[in-house]
């Protein structure tokens, strides 16, 4: 197999925290196989030798597999090969097995027609300025050589057991799991079931072409079926898995969406009531309420970028104990590893709602609430989406808003807040909003339509 030419290499597949492309077109067993080779290039410089591999189920995850494999190995990497499991699995491994690097392929929730790459080297998922590294390499060709062994190894019972050693349910409960034909459905329900829950499985073969829904629990029509089968089934909740599982959406037993900002308030109260002081992450995407009610439980809070490899990073620099996404992903420091899982944070979940005698509803309902919209999306080319925001960034003034600018801009007045930043993983801008009431809510919405037509009066705004 031929080393990709620079001149090939596409550079917004590189993201701010993976690689991600459409197969045939930026994404082809040559770039894959010579990431491969620049991959194994680094992790050998930070004194890595061997590299776990794993997949989604993808239909062109064989083929690019082999390419990676064959890119690792030629420059003298080993290669264990754990098969097609989660992410979180993949990660899990990197713990176990003792060799803190591996590679995932995958795309995560982007439609059928895409791959990438989630990649952790010495025990760090790599982000921005690490994943350029990665580009320039390849632009360099600066690559070991060598001869790489290569073996298989299962660690799907291991992950369980560790997951099981660590959570047990107080009472049984009936849970419909919606896996989208994702890889999650590998390992959740069988886990779900060890719990003692009775499972009502939805889309729990693997399926590479999605043919159900798009295995992405942030979008709303996706849950449309797991509503209908919680309600129809009598179940106590209903959860959905993103495409690679390490992503959980929740739905109540009366088919309520519980965004996961909202599920943050359960897992930072339970992680509080036995680390009292203890420090919690959550993105910028993320309800005002959540720090409000960190603080009253007697936590500390940290606002911060969106992205799964940017918050590992920051988990493990502040020493927080957990952290979460609008997105879904959540991180578990306390009893866990600090990854993001959306099997493990489904189980800490259960674990909540099995000790309590009040339904899920009531559960969340206690929980402080406003007025907000889900993740709005606002399509834009890739190549200008960033431009968009920092030239949104130099020009916005909310006179009584108090603004922060670390991803994207969000403006937070006094009942309410705005948000607009450019995704990461896909040719949109992504907007959401919150406030105390309606009119609140209309008035910053308001705020933020205006500014961003005096941008662009083109723009198709979802709101």
């Amino acid at each position: 197999m031929r080393d990709i030419s620079f001149a090939e290499v596409s550079k917004s597949i590189f993201r701010a925290y993976d690689i991600r492309g459409i197969v045939g077109e930026s994404i082809t067993p040559e770039l894959i196989y010579t990431l491969g080779k620049a991959i194994g290039s680094v992790a050998q410089e930070l004194g890595e030798q061997t590299i776990i591999t794993a997949r989604d189920g993808r239909l062109s995850g064989p083929l690019l597999m082999e390419a990676l494999q064959k890119g690792l190995s030629e420059t003298g990497c080993n290669v264990i090969d754990i098969g097609q499991v989660p992410s979180p699995v993949l990660y899990f491994a990197t713990r176990y097995l003792n060799y803190r690097s591996g590679v995932m392929l995958t795309a995560s929730h982007n439609p059928s027609n895409y791959n990438g790459l989630k990649i952790v080297l010495a025990g760090k998922s790599l982000s921005e300025g690490a994943i350029d590294e990665l580009y320039y390499r390849v632009q360099s060709g600066g690559f070991k050589s060598g001869v790489g062994s290569y073996r298989e190894i299962s660690v799907t019972e291991a992950y369980l057991d560790r997951i099981l050693q660590d959570i047990s349910l107080a009472r049984p409960l009936r849970v419909v799991l919606d896996c989208g034909n994702g890889v999650g459905g590998v390992v959740a329900p069988e886990l779900l079931r060890r719990l003692g829950c009775e499972v009502i499985e939805l889309f729990c073969d693997v399926d590479g072409r999605f043919p159900n829904h798009h295995p992405d629990p942030s979008v709303p029509e996706n849950l449309n079926d797991l509503i209908t089968s919680v309600k129809q089934h009598k179940a106590d909740i209903g959860l959905a898995l993103d495409g690679d599982g390490d992503r959980l959406g929740v739905v109540t037993n009366h088919g309520e969406i519980i965004w996961p900002d909202r599920q943050m308030m359960l897992y930072a109260m339970d992680v509080l009531s036995r680390n009292p002081g203890a420090l919690i992450i959550y993105d910028i995407k993320s309800t005002g309420h959540l720090a409000k009610l960190i603080a009253e439980k007697g936590g500390q809070s940290l606002m911060w970028k969106t992205g799964h490899s940017i918050m590992k990073a920051k988990l493990e620099e502040t020493g927080a104990l957990l952290a979460g996404e609008m997105s879904g992903h959540i991180f578990f420091k306390e009893r866990w590893y600090g990854f993001d899982d959306g099997l493990y944070t489904a189980a800490r979940l259960l674990e909540i709602i099995a000790k309590s005698k009040k339904d899920v509803s009531e559960l969340f309902a206690e929980l402080p609430n406003g007025i907000n919209t889900p993740e709005l999306k606002l399509a834009i080319a890739e190549d200008k989406k960033f431009t968009f925001i920092q030239a949104f960034q130099a020009t916005i003034n909310f006179s009584d808003a108090k603004l922060n600018k670390i991803d994207g801009v969000r403006a937070d007045f006094i009942d309410g807040w705005g948000l607009v930043r450019a995704s990461n993983t896909s040719p949109y801008l992504t907007l959401r909003f919150e406030a105390d009431n309606l009119t609140a809510l209309k008035r910053i919405q308001m705020l933020f339509r205006n500014a961003l037509l005096a941008m662009d009066p083109h723009l198709k705004l979802p709101f």
